[in-house]
Order: structure tokens, then C-alpha cells, then sequence
């Protein structure tokens, strides 16, 4: 269990969180198990891989907006491989690597199109990212909540201190409503 759900291999969740911050926002489900097989089925495709080029080449795709865990990567791997629809191949090092088979490739060719429009969704989620990142507006935002805590601490004996810097603040709010 985690977070009063199940996680078992045919109810994988890929969470995506809002951009409000750490623990803010609302978990979503945005690929079912049975896409995300699909998805690193097509990953896997090109060449031999391991979970943790899988993990990258997804963040990759996303935008950075969702890098899956390997507690999802893993099992999902091994789910495909008891599908005979990849199988680990001879590597150096420690990690497993994954190669697909000619069933996994024939069940690619099944779903193509719903291959290719789990991977336009992944990317689309990267571009939306990018649309909406404001996290120059929010790191400005930060500066001037921590200086104006600053500024306006303790015992001021400056009484026009306040009004200087509301009319600041109104000049700047006048430049951004032009822009």
C-alpha cells in the first residue's frame, strides 16, 4: 500500500504533481500498467537497456515532469519478462540489461497506434511543462517576500518606510499590467 492505494503490477500509478512546491498539489494517474509496458516496450526496442536508462528516457521525454521510480520501472520489467515479451541479455557490470524478443516486437506492431499516441502524451506533457514554467517568476516572488520580511522587521522608527514602499510595489504591479 502506499498512500491508501494499491501499487500491484496491473494497477501501476505514474503520479504527475502540480507545480505548487514539495507535497503540494494532486496526484494523477497518467499511465495505466498495461501503457506503461507498452512505453518501455518502445524504449527498449532500439537496443538492449537497463531500468535506469529507461527512468532518464522517460524524464527526457517528459520534460523532467515525471521521472518514474525504479519501484515501478523494476517490477514492470519483470512483468514483461514473465510475458516473454523482453529477456535479459549477457552484460558487464551488475545491472540487467533487457533486450526485446520477436514477440515483444510483434506485439508492438499490434499497438502502434497506441504506441504513438502513449508517446505524443508523454511528450506533451514535457511541453506543457515548458509552457508553464514560471520558476523565475516564483524564485523574484521569494526574493521579495524575504526582503520586504527584512526590510519591515523589528523596530522601524522610519513611519514613511511603509508608504515608500507600497508606491514600489504599486509601480511595479503598474509595469507588469502593461506588459
Amino acid at each position: 500500500m502506499r498512500g491508501g492505494r494499491h501499487w500491484g503490477p496491473f494497477s501501476i500509478e505514474w503520479e504527475v504533481r502540480d507545480e505548487r512546491g514539495p507535497g503540494r498539489g494532486r496526484a494523477r494517474r497518467f499511465f495505466s500498467g498495461d501503457e506503461l509496458r507498452l512505453i518501455l516496450l518502445k524504449l527498449i526496442e532500439p537496443a538492449p537497456s537497463h531500468g535506469y536508462d529507461l527512468i532518464r528516457a522517460i524524464e527526457e521525454m517528459s520534460g523532467g515532469a515525471y521521472v518514474p521510480s525504479p519501484g515501478v520501472i523494476y517490477p514492470t520489467l519483470t512483468l514483461l519478462a514473465d510475458m516473454d515479451l523482453i529477456a535479459e541479455q549477457q552484460s558487464e557490470g551488475a545491472r540487467k540489461v533487457v533486450a526485446i524478443t520477436p514477440a515483444g516486437e510483434a506485439h508492438l506492431a499490434e499497438r502502434a497506434e497506441e504506441v504513438a499516441a502513449l508517446l505524443d502524451r508523454l511528450k506533451g506533457l514535457g511541453e506543457m511543462r515548458a509552457r508553464a514554467d514560471h520558476g523565475p517568476v516564483r524564485r523574484a516572488m521569494g526574493n521579495l517576500k524575504a526582503a520586504l520580511q527584512n526590510r519591515l522587521r523589528g523596530d522601524s522608527e522610519d513611519s514613511e518606510l511603509p508608504h515608500a514602499i507600497a508606491a514600489i510595489l504599486d509601480e511595479a504591479v503598474q509595469k507588469i499590467e502593461r506588459l
